[in-house]
């Protein structure tokens, strides 16, 4: 399932350039690159180690997983953020705004992971404490980020073929099978343990349905046509204005002055009108 893993890896990343995916999302270009390279790489290590008792590649093989692994999760905070402004795309306030909005959910959530770390290991050993405790945190983004596009998809006129809508799904499925699989992994600690091959299963089938998306044609979303007094058009018009200080007007110092003069020559001209009406009656 391993190898099987390695070759759709291979297709995704092949048909996720041919089609120039990757200038729409470059984060997620990058993680389907590493994975492919990373995973050569990871094989012979550990195999060397299998047949060549050798403390180094042992060693060789702890920091390559472990760097890998970390580097795939930064890349997965980013790849969320282009999930999340490809899905705004239509509404250039919402977006703007919003994003900042999560990049601050994002630095919030790692502030959080790193400092509940219990910090029990020594040495290099605390590299798999911070590395999973950063995972969690992606990973609790990727559900959210999915609950969110299934609540409002309606409303931001994202259809489900659409390849940020796809990738969202494949990441908070495997979000999903990283939590069920951890909350499992004390009772299953084999290799061999059913779980293994159902959580393998779901990787599958996350890349099965990622090339899926990249085979259908996609189309690049335009401004969206909605009536002026609908929710969303408002709230991207506040969003709009946020941060933006707009044209300053010079107000005269003697405006108070003008106005009362003008008041002035209004009742005047109604006083006239009154006295001309009554002469002309007389």
């Amino acid at each position: 399932m391993s190898a099987v893993e390695f070759f759709f890896s291979a297709v995704l990343g092949y048909l996720f350039w041919r089609r120039r995916l990757h200038l729409r999302f470059p984060a997620m270009g990058a993680y389907l690159a590493l994975r492919v390279a990373s995973a050569p790489i990871l094989f012979v290590l550990l195999s060397g180690n299998q047949y060549i008792a050798s403390q180094t590649w042992l060693i060789a093989y702890f920091y390559t997983f472990w760097a890998v692994y970390i580097v795939s999760t930064i890349l997965l905070f980013f790849i969320c953020m282009e999930v999340f402004r490809a899905a705004l795309s239509a509404f250039t306030g919402l977006m703007k705004f919003g994003l900042v909005i999560f990049r601050w959910a994002v630095l919030a959530s790692t502030i959080v992971t790193l400092s509940t770390i219990s910090f029990a290991h020594r040495g290099i050993l605390i590299i798999p404490d911070v590395a999973f405790g950063m995972m969690r945190s992606v990973s609790m983004i990727e559900l959210c980020l999915l609950a969110f596009l299934c609540l409002c998809m309606n409303a931001l006129r994202l259809s489900v073929k659409d390849l940020a809508f796809g990738i969202a799904l494949g990441f908070g499925l495997m979000a999903s099978n990283d939590f069920v699989m951890s909350s499992v992994l004390s009772r299953f600690t084999s290799l061999a343990a059913p779980m293994q091959f159902v959580y393998e299963s779901v990787i599958l089938l996350t890349q099965v349905t990622w090339i899926a998306y990249c085979v259908m044609p996609q189309r690049l979303r335009r401004p969206v046509m909605m009536p002026a007094n609908s929710t969303i058009y408002r709230w991207n018009q506040i969003a709009s204005a946020l941060g933006h200080t707009g044209t300053q007007i010079a107000v005269p110092q003697h405006s108070n002055t003008f106005f009362l003069t003008d008041v002035e020559k209004v009742v005047e001209k109604v006083l006239n009108k009154n006295l001309k009406g009554r002469e002309s009656e007389s």
